[in-house]
C-alpha cells in the first residue's frame, strides 16, 4: 500500500460464514479463546462489523479490517492489519511483514487481557484515522 491507502474488502472478498459455522471447524479447546477474542473486537466500537475473508472472521470499519482471529493446531493468533505502526511496550507483537503483526495465545498459557485489549483499542483507533485520510484500495 502507498501514501495513504486503506484495504477494504467488498463483493467476492467476503465468504459467506457464519461464526458458529467457523468455529466448528477449529479445536474444541480453542473455540473459547478465539469467540472470546473475537468477541472482544467486535466491541471495539458500534461501527465495527464482521467479515469472514481468507477463511477466518476480520473485524472491520466502513470494510476496513483492523484486526482478526485464526485458530490453528494449537494456538489462536490475534492479527492486527496495521500492527507494525502500534506502540507495543510488552513486545507482544510478532510477524515481519510490512505492516501486520499478530499476538499468539495458548489455552493452557495466561493471557496479558489488559495490554491485549489496549492493542486492540489502539488499532480500532487506527483505522478510523486512516479513513479520515484514506483513499480507497
Amino acid at each position: 500500500m502507498k501514501g495513504n491507502q486503506v484495504l477494504r474488502y467488498t463483493g467476492k472478498d467476503v465468504q459467506h460464514w457464519t461464526m458458529k459455522e467457523w468455529l466448528q471447524t477449529k479445536s474444541p479447546a480453542l473455540r473459547p479463546l478465539a469467540a472470546g477474542w473475537f468477541n472482544q473486537i467486535q466491541n471495539c466500537g458500534a461501527d465495527v462489523h464482521a467479515i469472514f475473508h481468507d477463511g477466518c472472521p476480520m473485524a472491520c470499519v466502513d470494510n476496513a479490517p483492523f484486526a482478526y482471529v485464526n485458530a490453528f493446531t494449537t494456538h489462536v493468533n490475534i492479527g492486527f492489519f496495521y500492527g507494525a505502526y502500534l506502540s507495543d511496550k510488552l513486545k507482544l507483537l510478532h510477524g515481519s511483514g510490512r505492516h501486520m503483526r499478530h499476538i499468539k495465545l495458548f489455552p493452557e498459557s495466561p493471557a496479558p487481557e489488559e495490554a491485549i485489549k489496549a492493542l486492540l483499542a489502539a488499532s480500532y483507533v487506527d483505522i478510523k484515522c486512516r479513513l479520515d485520510s484514506a483513499s480507497i484500495l
